[in-house]
């Protein structure tokens, strides 16, 4: 047993839906008390400090916040080695960088190299969950399970499935891609702190017998995720209707195959209509939200008043991508999700932002029973924000009246340099000074 104190920020409800005031919890002077990977107790220190044992050993950080870990909805651990690459849009920078870059994964090695790099990128952002894609290769998905499990992280991942419109390399069959995929869900779903996603790329690659076939492999195990993407860019949503001219829109494609429902994650949903919206919300299906990437290809502006209007509200998160994204930080991706809201007129406010970067992603994984937020019972995933982690931004925070501004500040101006410290099921697993942490060592 151990303890945090400082400064903390926590959600008790989503901000779209009862506004700041009701759905934050902040406590200026806090303790989070850590028993066995849980926490056990967590309010005002005042309050709480009689209550602790004089022999548990307490960790101050000062000029710091304590939130819930961050949580990736969306990325593509494969195209860590391609961030930034100059493409035109989504299907031009798919043939020329993704897909060439996703064959290098042929390779065991380099599957597994790229899998440690990733996971302890993941760690000095902050990020202790993330629902990941592979690649074809059902070994992209096994060595990550393998790594993401000597750091015990909670993650979530799948292997790719793809047997058209991609080159050969990188193709399975409608029936090797149900195996594949069987074979590493049996092995890694509910091992420890991981969960298997299904994965279909998104429909242009796959065949209807491919999706068919993903749809059963969801029917045999229920309590699984599922991710792809949909709705990302006006070309890919004409060449849906071209390939699938039978179906209404582009999540039709997927609901026809069994492929909409809890637990479902479709990355993007810019140009979704709807009716498209309305059934994500009764199908409790979540959206991931992914500036970077969709600013970097020109994929168009997300919209927030369709993806929580009032009377349908949808679960949302958000995504890095990577690499058509431009980084792997949660706070760098908030303040894009600020802008992106700036020019679809809906002001998106700093706690709806680390909402989506929490507690509201982990409703979206339908995991919020067990992450993205600081309460009793839930695990111990936290990370701690130098809230004076540049010269500017110590200047800056010199002149912030309210806790509102000053998470605004750090997800507008702070990056990475800002974790200082980041908590795995309680343990500390990444400090900053420290270039790796004992997990990342231990898999060396």
């Amino acid at each position: 047993m151990h303890a945090l104190r400082g400064a903390a920020l926590t959600f008790r409800d989503d901000p779209f839906l009862v506004g700041a005031a009701a759905a934050m919890h902040y406590e200026s002077d806090a303790l989070v008390v850590i028993d066995d990977g849980h926490i056990k107790a967590f309010g005002p220190y005042a309050s709480l400090k009689n209550s602790l044992r004089h022999d548990i050993p307490v960790t101050s950080y000062s000029d710091a916040l304590i939130l819930p870990g961050f949580i990736d909805l969306h990325v593509h651990y494969p195209q860590t080695q391609i961030i930034g690459a100059y493409g035109k849009q989504l299907i031009d920078w798919l043939n020329r960088f993704t897909f060439p870059a996703e064959q290098q994964f042929a390779d065991i090695e380099h599957a597994r190299n790229v899998s440690a790099l990733f996971l302890d990128e993941c760690l000095r952002v902050g990020t202790t969950t993330a629902m990941v894609y592979g690649t074809v290769h059902a070994h992209s998905a096994d060595v990550f399970f393998a790594e993401a499990q000597r750091r015990n992280l909670r993650m979530i991942a799948g292997k790719v499935m793809m047997d058209r419109n991609a080159p050969d390399a990188l193709l399975d069959t409608a029936r090797t891609g149900y195996d594949q995929s069987k074979t590493l869900l049996e092995k890694w779903h509910g091992v420890g702190r991981l969960g298997y996603a299904i994965t279909p790329r998104f429909a242009p690659t796959s065949s209807p017998a491919q999706l068919e076939a993903a749809g059963a492999l969801w029917r045999e195990f229920p309590d699984a995720h599922l991710q792809t993407h949909i709705s990302e860019n006006t070309d890919e949503v004409a060449w849906v209707r071209e390939l699938f001219p039978d179906c209404s829109s582009y999540l039709d494609v997927y609901d026809r195959f069994g492929l909409v429902g809890k637990r479902a994650v479709f990355g993007h949903g810019i140009h979704l209509e709807e009716t498209e919206w309305l059934r994500l919300h009764e199908a409790n299906a979540a959206v991931a939200h992914c500036p970077t990437s969709n600013e970097f290809l020109g994929s168009g502006l997300f919209r927030f008043d369709n993806a929580k209007k009032r009377s349908r509200p949808v679960r949302v998160g958000l995504g890095t991508d990577v690499g058509a994204g431009t980084c792997l930080s949660p706070l760098r991706t908030m303040g894009e999700a600020y802008k992106i809201g700036e020019l679809c007129g809906n002001s998106l406010c700093a706690a709806d932002a680390y909402f989506l970067a929490t507690r509201g992603a982990a409703e979206a994984l339908h995991l919020e029973d067990k992450i993205g937020s600081i309460a009793p019972g839930m695990e111990a995933d936290l990370v701690v924000l130098d809230l004076k982690s540049t010269p500017l931004i110590d200047f800056r925070m010199k002149f912030c009246q309210s806790i509102d501004e000053v998470l605004a500040v750090q997800m507008t101006m702070a990056d990475d340099r800002a974790t200082q410290a980041v908590y795995v099921a309680g343990k500390l697993a990444f400090e900053r000074g420290h270039l790796e942490n004992a997990s990342a060592r231990k898999s060396t």
